[in-house]
C-alpha cells in the first residue's frame, strides 16, 4: 500500500472500501492455493502482507520498500514480518507487487530483477492501475509513469520470463463512476496541486461502494473487459 495514501487515510485504511476490496481480491485470486512464505515488493505500510498473514497459510513474510527509514521485524501472533529496504535473493513461494510497477520508469527491469532473485516455481501476483485514458492528478500525486491494460501487463510479465496463468480487471462496477468523475475533472479542471482520488468517506458512501465491490468479487477473475485495476497471476 502506498505510504502517501496510508498517511491520507489514517486509521480508516482497514475499512476503506477500496483497500478492503482489493485485499480480498488478492486473497481470492490465489484460488485457495497454499503458500508458506511471502515477498511483498514495494510493500509500503504492509497492508496487503498483514491481510494475507491473517487469511492464508503464509507464516513468514518479507516486506521490501526503499521508502523504509529503518529495517525492523514484527510478530503477528506466531507469524513473522521483516521490513527491509532490499533483498539479494528470495526463497519465498509467493511474490506480490501491488501497484508497484507503475512507479518506476523501467518496469521491465524491476520485474526482471525480482524474477531473477526468486526460485523456479515461485508464484507472482501483480496489480497495476488500468487504462491510460484514466490518467489524472491522482496518478501525478502518486508519481506514476503509466497505466496499463490487460494485454500490456501480459506482455510485460511474459517478457520478464514468467509464465502467465491468469489476468483480469477488478473494480468494474465502480469504473463508470470513476470514469465520469475523471472526465468531469478534465473538462472543468482548475489550477491546483495534484491530489489523490482516494479520500475518507462517510459510512454510507463507504458501505455502498464496498457493496458494489462485493458483487465484483464474485466474477472479477473472469473479467477481461474493464476495471480500475489489472491483476495478473504468473509463475517462474
Amino acid at each position: 500500500m502506498d505510504l502517501k495514501e496510508s498517511e491520507l487515510l489514517g486509521n480508516q485504511v482497514d475499512n476503506h472500501w477500496y483497500y478492503r476490496a482489493k485485499a480480498i481480491a488478492l486473497e481470492k485470486i490465489l484460488d485457495n492455493r497454499k503458500f508458506n512464505s511471502l515477498l511483498d515488493v514495494g510493500s509500503g505500510s504492509g497492508f496487503f502482507t498483514k491481510h494475507l498473514l491473517n487469511k492464508t497459510t503464509i507464516n513468514d513474510s518479507i516486506c521490501v520498500d526503499i521508502g523504509y527509514e529503518v529495517e525492523t521485524k514484527e510478530f503477528l501472533g506466531e507469524k513473522h514480518v521483516s521490513y527491509l529496504k532490499s533483498v539479494e535473493n528470495s526463497d519465498a513461494d509467493l511474490v506480490v507487487l501491488m501497484d508497484v510497477l507503475e512507479h518506476v520508469e523501467d518496469d521491465h527491469a524491476l520485474l526482471k530483477e525480482y524474477v531473477d532473485k526468486c526460485k523456479p516455481g515461485t508464484t507472482f501476483i501483480i496489480s497495476v492501475p488500468a487504462f491510460q485514458f484514466m490518467w489524472s492528478d491522482h496518478d501525478v500525486f502518486l508519481e506514476h509513469f503509466r497505466r496499463y491494460n490487460v494485454i500490456e501487463l501480459e506482455s510485460l510479465v511474459s517478457g520478464a520470463g514468467l509464465k502467465l496463468e491468469r489476468s483480469c480487471y477488478f473494480f468494474s462496477l465502480v469504473f463508470p463512476i470513476a470514469f465520469a468523475v475523471r472526465m468531469l475533472e478534465k473538462i472543468f479542471k482548475k489550477p491546483s496541486s495534484p491530489k489523490s482520488s482516494l479520500v475518507k468517506h462517510s459510512r454510507i458512501v463507504n458501505t455502498v461502494l464496498f457493496s458494489l465491490c462485493k458483487i465484483d468479487l464474485s466474477f472479477f477473475k473472469y473479467n477481461r473487459l474493464f476495471g480500475l485495476t489489472v491483476f495478473c497471476v504468473a509463475k517462474k
